[in-house]
């Protein structure tokens, strides 16, 4: 089996209502004891809205103030286009990974989660997903408190929501997890993701002409493929082609992330009513993660983040590399 330490993965859309009824599990059985009225009221299915539907940023206690906090490092004199060309270089040096379509992506990764979008406390969860290299099987997922080594759930199947009916879903495979065939030129990429553009899964009656024949779908389609495993070179070209996506900002500050690496954020354009920031390595610039926020009135509140921990292939849910 192929192995890679904190590579660029994350985890599918879908994962949030998921993690997000297993954090309040936990919490209603620990609220127990308590009053009603003390009660934690989570957030069940809630996401932030986006051109591209935001990856689940999750972590928790004590490492939550780590995750959101800025670092001592003085900030990055880099843009953010150099930054993303940066990380293409590092991508080209990562060994190769294969997969056949019958094998699965493992990824596991640390992920804070706050239990309202602005406001309460955050909670930390590693996560270990199993995706489809093929896009042939649904996503399958365990977690567990990252407090509590032995505190592993149950592996779930993990399902894509009907935007018509939150409370329903779609009997569909999710995208294939390896992105094998994906060209490492950014020019041929950019004209295979324009005749390859994700499936958004839109509601009955949106105008798919508009969405799919807006350029910015382009780059949509290429960050979703940071969900799953991009081979080096064409991950290089990835990130090159993220380079020319206008609007892209640097954050200032020395982030650092949940496994307490030392990052520089990039705010990503074109997300509605909230913020998606890509971390990268502060020296390597290796890919981390994300984090996520919103904003309401005019009040920015930071909402999740991830760390990406590790990745591998497999050959079944459920097997560890």
């Amino acid at each position: 089996m192929n192995r890679i330490e904190e590579s660029p993965q994350g985890f599918e859309e879908q994962l949030l209502r998921d993690l997000t009824a297993h954090v309040a599990r936990r919490a209603e059985l620990a609220s127990a004891a308590r009053p009603a009225g003390l009660r934690t009221r989570f957030l069940r299915g809630w996401r932030l809205a986006g051109a591209f539907g935001l990856a689940v940023v999750l972590t928790a206690g004590a490492l939550a103030v780590q995750t959101m906090r800025v670092g001592d490092r003085p900030p990055s004199t880099a843009t953010a286009s150099e930054i993303l060309r940066m990380a293409a270089d590092a991508a080209r040096q990562q060994p190769e990974l294969t997969a056949g379509p019958d094998q699965y992506v493992f990824t596991e990764l640390l992920a804070t989660l706050r239990d309202q979008p602005d406001s309460g406390p955050y909670t930390t969860t590693r996560v270990q997903l199993w995706q489809s290299a093929g896009g042939v099987a649904h996503t399958q997922a365990r977690y567990r408190p990252e407090t509590d080594p032995n505190g592993w759930g149950e592996l779930r199947v993990l399902r894509i929501d009907d935007p018509d009916d939150p409370e329903k879903e779609l009997d569909v495979f999710p995208w294939p997890a390896y992105h094998g065939d994906l060209p490492s030129d950014p020019d041929e990429l950019l004209r295979y993701l324009r005749d390859h553009p994700i499936d958004l899964h839109l509601s009955e009656g949106a105008d798919e002409q508009a969405v799919y024949g807006d350029e910015s779908m382009t780059y949509t389609t290429a960050r979703s493929m940071l969900d799953g495993y991009v081979p080096p070179r064409a991950l290089a070209a990835l990130f090159e082609l993220l380079a020319r996506e206008p609007g892209a900002v640097v954050i200032s500050g020395d982030v650092v992330d949940a496994a307490g690496r030392h990052g520089v954020a990039i705010r990503m354009p074109g997300v509605i009513g909230g913020n998606e920031d890509f971390l990268f390595d502060r020296d390597t610039h290796v890919f981390l993660g994300r984090r996520g926020s919103v904003v309401r009135n005019g009040k920015e509140s930071l909402y999740s983040a991830v760390a990406l921990v590790r990745l591998a292939i497999v050959d079944r849910p459920g097997q560890l590399p």
